[in-house]
Formats: structure tokens, C-alpha cells, sequence
């Protein structure tokens, strides 16, 4: 399929599509063709449009119904669409057909995100502008804060399916922490659905990259804040946070805050 390279075409190739109703995928086989900059020429950013493009009327009607009750709906979701396309765009997938699905599935899951982030139960302020969770920032990495002992007795007593987690990353003395979640339960060890295997002490199991270290830590109020915002510490002090991917976003919106301290 031949790249589309002026604004224009792809300005009209969007408003035909849309008049005509072309197929999702169709849309999608011309979109693979195109570069970032000129997926966003598109409009593809665009919730409204995107949301046309993908929805049945009925979800239509439930996406204005969100954006009536959460003044800053619109605002946060393009936030998200445009994050979560351009990861999609400079990742490594091949498969076309595993991109497809990705695409379609964004508005679904941006859909319960937005929400879920709009609710405000967490202890944190959500920036509408760049889809985040803004808290402020500790000085050094809480997992000095762990104690072995204590993560043995706590994963012992609240290691459920489907539990969001936290793990510390170290790697070039770049430190952070990201969220993940137990699919599987032994009994002297957990499997994480992103990282793997770890034993209820915090050890990793598999084979790590190299010059990088994966740790399991006691989940608390610290923790989970540290990895919801993003937040990353060098040996010269604190960094500039990440952004978490769409994933971890609706991780940090299923944490039960009550039961942590």
C-alpha cells in the first residue's frame, strides 16, 4: 500500500472514510502506512473522531453522556490516545494484524481509564493535560523502607488473582518502580503477569537483563504513590518522572488505597 505523504489527501481520505463509513480496518491498513507525524495531521488524536470511527451509536451516546458528568473527560482521553499512539507507533510489533487489535482496543480501555482516573479516589491529583498521576516525590526510593520479613507475612496473608503489585527496577543506578499484577500463586512463590516469577521474600526468578535488578516489594501507600506517579531517582537524586504506559494506568485505578497505611 502506497504512503500517503500530503495533508491534504489525508485530510480528504479521513472525511471519506467517515461520510462513507469505511471499515475500521480499512482506515487502520492506510493509518500503518503513515508516519506519527502524519497520523496526527489525521486527526487520529481527535477522541471524537476516533470514537466515530470505532463505536456504535449507543456508546457514542454513553461517551457524551462521561464527557457531560466529567468536565475534563475530552481533555484527559486525548491525552491518553495520543500517549498510547505513539507508543504503539515506536514499538518493535511487526504484525500488523497485533496492531490492529491494539488500535481498536484503545477506546474501550481509555474509555474505563479516563473514568476511573476521574473518580479521584486516589491520594494523588490527576494531570488532565498529560494523562498522569501528579503526588509529590520522595527524595530516595522507598524500598528502603522494605524488610523481608514483613513482605514474606504480607504476601502470605493478601496474595489474591488479578492483586496489583509493585516492583523495583534498577538498572545503571536509574531507579523506579512499576505496577503489575499476581495471575499465578504457588505456595512459596507469585507469577506476575508482566515480570514473571518471584518468590514471597521479593527474589526474581528469571533471568534478568543485564546491569538490571527486579525486586518484589511490600506494597504500601509510599510504594504504590512512587509507582502511579512515576517516579524515578538517579545517584544525583530525583529524575524526571516517567509516564506509565495505558496498562499501568488502569492497574493504579483498580489499588484498594483504604488498605494501605
Amino acid at each position: 500500500m502506497p504512503r500517503i505523504k500530503s495533508e491534504s489527501a489525508i485530510t480528504l481520505a479521513f472525511l471519506y472514510m467517515g461520510v462513507y463509513q469505511q471499515t475500521f480496518n480499512k482506515f487502520i491498513d492506510t493509518l500503518l502506512g503513515l508516519s506519527l507525524a502524519n497520523v496526527m495531521i489525521l486527526g487520529f488524536y481527535n477522541h471524537a473522531s476516533i470514537f466515530a470511527l470505532t463505536s456504535n451509536t449507543q456508546s457514542q451516546t454513553d461517551i457524551f453522556h462521561l464527557s457531560a458528568k466529567y468536565p475534563n473527560f475530552a481533555e484527559l482521553s486525548n491525552a491518553l490516545y495520543e500517549r498510547e499512539i505513539e507508543r504503539i507507533a515506536s514499538s518493535n510489533i511487526s504484525d500488523p494484524s497485533l496492531i490492529k487489535r491494539k488500535l481498536k482496543g484503545l477506546t474501550y480501555h481509555i474509555k474505563n481509564a479516563t473514568t476511573h482516573l476521574l473518580e479521584d479516589y486516589a491520594p494523588m491529583n490527576v494531570d488532565v493535560h498529560n494523562g498522569t498521576w501528579q503526588a509529590k516525590q520522595a527524595g530516595k526510593c522507598p524500598i528502603a523502607t522494605q524488610d523481608t520479613d514483613r513482605t514474606i507475612q504480607w504476601f502470605g496473608q493478601n496474595a489474591r488473582y488479578g492483586a496489583v503489585v509493585a516492583v523495583y527496577i534498577e538498572h545503571l543506578g536509574e531507579e523506579h518502580i512499576e505496577l503489575d499484577s499476581i495471575d499465578r500463586i504457588a505456595s512459596d512463590r507469585l507469577h506476575l503477569n508482566q515480570f514473571g516469577w518471584f518468590s514471597k521474600t521479593g527474589e526474581y526468578f528469571d533471568i534478568v537483563p543485564k546491569q538490571t535488578r527486579y525486586q518484589l516489594l511490600k506494597p504500601t501507600k509510599n510504594v504504590l504513590i512512587a509507582a502511579c506517579g512515576g517516579h524515578r531517582w538517579t545517584p544525583k537524586g530525583k529524575a524526571v518522572p516517567r509516564a506509565l504506559s495505558l496498562r499501568e494506568l488502569l492497574l493504579s485505578t483498580d489499588i484498594d488505597w483504604k488498605t494501605f497505611k
